[in-house]
């Protein structure tokens, strides 16, 4: 294949608020539809989230349901949250950012690797006609899959594993996601990218990463550069080493 890097372009992923604003409290007094607006409002919108189809799926989905209980008042602060197996729950704009890089159709079908406990599997399942998640903690890959049986989510189907090596047996994917940062970009999981397909990953180092943006065309594979940003290790044959 021939590989063709693009400019970086000035996709704004913010490193303060990656981190947390640990004096937003998310305005849990309120109803989660009033907290969901305000979070798509203040947020995505304000930050430059232009896909309809993204913001409405932000809209709809309960953050509050895939995080610890204890949490719940923090549901939508501009932050992520533990959720266990030293595992987070991205940031909204973080997800919102990422799953708009995709451009999703109706009618695609997507790989994520790295479920935690479901809730951007969730949004793809809004925008999406399959989603395929894979999770290397048990633990959570359990979870997610009661969560989304739960709130009724028929079209996204959790796998436990190593996702670094893709879901060869469902391929190929006209999306693939990654939620953790790699040291490359996979070569697997390029080739399971359908003809046409946009892969999104974070690359980097262990505490800094960009996200990448992997088109496949043909023989052809074209790469665009965004901003700084931090995520958990990907761990696997094809990420880190524990």
């Amino acid at each position: 294949m021939r590989l063709i890097v693009i400019a970086s372009l000035k996709t704004v992923y913010p490193w303060d608020t990656m981190f947390g604003n640990l004096s937003n409290h998310g305005n849990g007094a309120d109803s989660s539809a009033q907290n969901r607006t305000r979070m798509v409002d203040e947020q995505l919108r304000s930050r430059g989230i232009r896909d309809e189809r993204v913001l409405a799926a932000m809209a709809k989905v309960p953050r509050e349901e895939f995080i610890p209980n204890e949490d719940a008042a923090n549901a939508y602060g501009d932050f992520p949250l533990a959720i266990g197996a030293g595992q987070t729950i991205s940031q909204p704009y973080i997800v919102a950012a990422m799953v708009e890089e995709l451009e999703l159709t109706p009618e695609d079908r997507v790989l994520e690797v790295g479920t935690g406990t479901g809730y951007q599997a969730a949004i793809l399942g809004e925008l999406a006609a399959d989603v395929w998640t894979i999770e290397r903690h048990a633990e959570l890959a359990d979870k997610a899959r009661e969560i989304l049986r739960r709130l009724g989510y028929k079209n996204v189907h959790v796998l436990y594993g190593d996702g670094s090596l893709g879901v060869v047996e469902h391929a190929p994917f006209n999306k693939i996601l990654v939620a953790a940062a790699a040291p490359r970009v996979p070569e697997t999981l390029v080739s399971q990218l359908a003809d046409g397909g946009r892969l999104v990953v974070p690359v980097g180092s262990r505490s800094e990463q960009q996200v990448e943006v992997i088109h496949k065309l043909g023989d052809q594979i074209f790469i665009t550069k965004h901003d700084l940003c931090r995520f958990v290790p990907l761990v696997g044959e094809q990420g880190w080493e524990l």
